[in-house]
């Protein structure tokens, strides 16, 4: 898919839903990564990292907006949906994502040390269509700004 001026514009769009995601993951101190679920203009589902407050290393943005999803639309296969995330999805999360058969994925941030495609550029399932660097400045920050006031 050739990204026109009006699917960047509502790549941005959700991606800003995405960022509002992080934050909140940022105000229960959990690494600041946010993720909705789009389908056909919709948000159908939504998350943040959860893993702190759950106790759970598998409680990433993506798994929680993909189960959402899931839920919203009534089936496992996310093949119409375009899942926003504001950080590249680790190995697991990308794992999910095709067993999902999520249609489109979109990222700001890369992540070079944690990332999929660190590893394997694979791991998707073949036919879901990859967009990087979605405002990726700002969501760049709210991992640097983080980890950052970590190591004060």
């Amino acid at each position: 898919m050739i990204r026109t001026a009006d699917t960047q514009s509502a790549d941005e769009k959700y991606m800003r839903l995405a960022i509002n995601e992080a934050r909140k993951a940022l105000e229960r101190h959990e690494v600041p990564i946010g993720a909705v679920v789009v389908s056909k203009g919709a948000v159908v589902g939504r998350g943040h990292n959860l893993v702190e407050t759950l106790q759970d290393a598998t409680a990433h943005a993506e798994m929680q907006a993909i189960t959402a999803a899931a839920t919203t639309v009534g089936g496992k296969y996310l093949k119409e949906c375009t899942l926003y995330v504001t950080v590249e999805p680790c190995v697991m999360c990308a794992g999910a994502i095709a067993w999902s058969q999520v249609g489109r994925v979109v990222w700001g941030a890369d992540d070079d040390k944690r990332g999929h495609s660190r590893y394997s550029t694979g791991i998707l399932h073949p036919k879901t269509e990859v967009v990087r660097g979605v405002l990726a400045e700002e969501c760049e920050r709210l991992m640097t700004d983080f980890f950052a006031g970590l190591r004060r």
